[in-house]
């Protein structure tokens, strides 16, 4: 097969008529050599600048990374005319909350004066139990995860007595039925819904710094060069949205979620040095195909040039790049083991409630018996599977089970991690 050749297994892309009409008036203009919807980065500034009436962008450390951003766009993205658009709207709309976000924490002082302490940051490969972990934590009323509508429309920040009525939740919920209907596979893989906890991936998207844009498109030259920058201005913006939202009245310990933190503990420890980190761990083999196959129903919204077994190298290259990265900081830390709790994904399934009793152990909070029974009602509301179930496979991204397993070796011999078996599908 040739290397980036579609294997039969994987389906066509899903196309609803109007965006097949759209894309087909987008390969017309290329024959003509038109290219709309250009990304340009003085552009996209004075146009956000315009749209909200605001002009203060802030720390400039965003700015050589909107830059790589939009090279990587231009020359990796292989982007159709939809996703021309989907993603210069993106970007706009990111642009828009870092100017709105900034100018409502200097009109408002006392957003600068709200302290995050001790917060919990879950981590890990994706596909291992972190969602499940998000959503038990977030079961406690002491806790406060951020909420898919807040941060979908974060200006101003949400009160506590609008939870269930504010607006913002119908428009988020809208927005989330316009994904479904053009990534139909995407639910069955990572659960969305407009009152779900939502990751930090989407917090740090406004510093141009964030796993956010590689999950949505082929940008492999900006990942690459964000693997090898300080994440310090995405943790410093981070914060800055945390406490934009807590300014709301919404108190409690954060509980955050992110495959994103796992690489770079030392910026994460920086900004939030009383943090507790919990990473969970599986089979990598069993990761690396079921992340692929999430990108690809999502890449496929935007790209009619989808290159599976690119996807597959893309995939084995960051995930076990990422591993290396925050074993190394571990170990130039053994200090703060005590603040990260290792949890395995078998260790989770078979008792979820007991691995939250021992992270509660870990902060030295009571883990009460009326806490474990709320936690036990939400893992029965929500069985596995229960929006559907996922399949994947090694072969259509050009993956070999030998390969992942020796890319991965130090990782697996260093925390115990079990093989799991695994037949191809």
């Amino acid at each position: 097969m040739a290397p980036n050749s579609q294997p039969a297994e994987l389906p066509a892309p899903f196309r609803p008529l109007p965006i097949r009409a759209f894309n087909a008036v987008g390969r017309g203009l290329g024959r003509l050599g038109s290219s709309p919807f250009a990304f340009d980065v003085e552009t996209l500034l004075a146009r956000s600048s315009r749209e909200t009436g605001l002009d203060d962008f802030g720390d400039e450390a965003f700015r050589p990374a909107l830059a790589c951003l939009v090279e990587s766009l231009e020359q990796d993205g292989r982007l159709n005319l939809f996703g021309r658009y989907f993603a210069k709207r993106q970007l706009l709309e990111l642009l828009g909350h870092r100017l709105r976000i900034l100018d409502y924490r200097k009109r408002h002082p006392e957003v600068a004066a709200q302290r995050i302490e001790r917060p919990i940051f879950i981590t890990g490969l994706p596909r291992t139990g972190t969602t499940l972990l998000h959503g038990l934590l977030s079961e406690d009323p002491a806790h406060r995860a951020p909420l898919s509508w807040e941060i979908d429309d974060p200006c101003p920040p949400a009160r506590p007595d609008h939870f269930e009525s504010d607006p913002r939740i119908a428009r988020t919920a809208k927005r989330f039925d316009q994904l479904r209907q053009l990534a139909p596979d995407f639910q069955a893989i990572h659960p969305i819904g407009e009152h779900m906890p939502q990751e930090c991936i989407v917090l740090t998207a406004s510093a141009f710094m964030s796993l956010r844009f590689e999950m949505c498109f082929d940008v492999a030259g900006y990942q690459r060069w964000l693997f090898a920058q300080d994440m310090a201005p995405a943790y410093r913006f981070h914060r800055l949205f945390l406490e934009h939202l807590q300014s709301g009245g919404a108190a409690g310990r954060w509980v955050l979620k992110s495959p994103g933190h796992l690489g770079p503990l030392d910026a994460l420890f920086a900004e939030y040095p009383d943090a507790l980190v919990v990473q969970t761990h599986r089979d990598p083999v069993r990761i690396v195909p079921s992340v692929a196959s999430l990108e690809y129903a999502m890449r496929q919204v935007s790209s009619d040039d989808l290159q599976p077994f690119a996807l597959g190298r893309q995939m084995l290259w960051l995930w076990s790049a990422m591993l290396e990265q925050g074993m190394e900081s571990r170990r130039l830390h053994p200090e703060r083991e005590g603040q990260i709790v290792d949890l395995h994904m078998s260790e989770i399934v078979a008792d979820p409630v007991g691995c939250v009793g021992r992270i509660y152990e870990r902060l030295d909070v009571a883990f009460t018996p009326d806490l474990a029974d709320r936690m036990r009602r939400y893992v029965a509301s929500h069985p596995r599977d229960e929006h559907g179930v996922h399949r994947y496979s090694l072969s259509a991204f050009g993956l070999d089970e030998a390969e992942i397993r020796q890319a991965f070796k130090g990782y697996c011999e260093h925390f115990g991690v079990a093989p799991e078996p695994f037949v191809d599908a």
